[in-house]
C-alpha cells in the first residue's frame, strides 16, 4: 500500500527547521562551533536540528502509542528530555572529531544545555503544528470536514466513516468504522473543525457523527447512544433536546 505523504507540509517543516538551525549558527549558542569555518557552523546546527525533529517525531509516537493519555506539558517535557539525551550523545561524538573534546565530567552539564534548546523548540514546534493543522482545514474547506479531520489519523483510517469522537483529558479517541485511535487535540478544536460535518455534542466530552448511531438505550436511568461499534455515548440533559431534534432517539 502506497502512504500519503504531505510533502507541502513537510517542505513548510523542513524550511522551519533550515530557519532555526540558521539562527543558532549564527548566535552559535555556549560557543560551541568555535573553530568552525561559517559553513561547518551552519552544517552543524542544522544538522542537529533536524536529527532533533526526527527524534521528537519518533518520541511523540513512543509516547501516545504506549503510555496512559497525558498532559500537554508533560508530554512535551518527556519529548523534549529524549531530544537532548540523543543530540547530548551526537554533540560528544561530533566534539570528538571536530574539537574540542567534552570530558564525561562535563556529560551532565552538556545535557542541561542542549534541554534547554530542545525544551524551547519543542514548545515552538508543537504551536506551529497546530497552526499548520488549522491552515490546512481552512485551505480544504469546512463542507467535506469529517474526512479532512480524518486525515489526522493514521493511513489506514483515511475514507473511513467517523462515528464520534470522545475526550480522554488532552486527548481524543476518535471512533471510526476501521477502529479507533488516540490523537492530541481538545474537544471544542475537533468540534470546530467538525462545524461541517452532520453530527452534534452529546455530552462535554462527547461528539457524535449521525451516521455513526445504531441505537438509542436507556441505562441506569440516563440516554445513551449505541454507536455501530458497539460503543456507547452518553447524552447529559444539556444536550437532550439538541439530540432529539436530530432524531437520534
Amino acid at each position: 500500500m502506497r502512504i500519503a505523504i504531505d510533502w507541502k507540509r513537510r517542505g513548510r517543516t523542513l524550511a522551519i527547521l533550515i530557519a532555526f538551525g540558521s539562527f543558532l549558527a549564527f548566535i552559535d549558542p555556549y560557543d560551541a562551533t568555535i573553530n568552525l569555518q561559517p559553513w561547518g557552523r551552519w552544517l552543524y546546527w542544522v544538522g542537529l536540528i533536524i536529527i532533533g525533529s526526527l527524534v521528537g517525531e519518533a518520541s511523540l509516537w513512543l509516547v501516545t502509542k504506549f503510555l496512559p493519555p497525558l498532559h500537554i506539558m508533560l508530554q512535551l517535557l518527556l519529548i523534549s528530555l529524549a531530544i537532548a539525551l540523543v543530540i547530548t550523545v551526537v554533540v560528544v561524538l561530533v566534539q570528538s572529531y571536530i574539537g574540542p573534546y567534552v570530558p564525561v565530567s562535563y556529560w551532565i552539564t552538556l545535557y542541561g544545555l542542549v534541554w534547554v534548546i530542545s525544551l524551547a523548540l519543542t514548545g515552538i514546534g508543537y504551536l506551529i503544528n497546530r497552526s499548520f493543522a488549522h491552515e490546512d482545514f481552512v485551505a480544504q474547506g469546512a463542507g467535506d470536514s469529517a474526512r479532512v479531520f480524518l486525515e489526522r489519523l493514521p493511513v489506514k483510517y483515511h475514507g473511513s466513516v467517523l462515528y464520534a469522537v470522545s475526550s480522554e483529558d488532552h486527548y481524543l479517541r476518535v471512533h471510526t468504522d476501521r477502529g479507533e485511535e488516540l490523537i492530541l487535540m481538545r474537544l471544542t478544536d475537533a468540534m470546530r473543525e467538525l462545524a461541517g460535518a452532520d453530527g452534534l455534542q452529546t455530552h462535554r466530552s462527547w461528539w457524535v457523527a449521525s451516521k455513526g448511531v445504531a441505537d438509542t438505550r436507556r441505562e441506569s436511568g440516563r440516554t445513551v447512544l449505541v454507536l455501530k461499534s458497539g460503543a456507547k455515548a452518553p447524552v447529559s440533559r444539556k444536550f437532550i433536546k439538541a439530540v432529539r431534534e436530530k432524531s437520534l432517539i
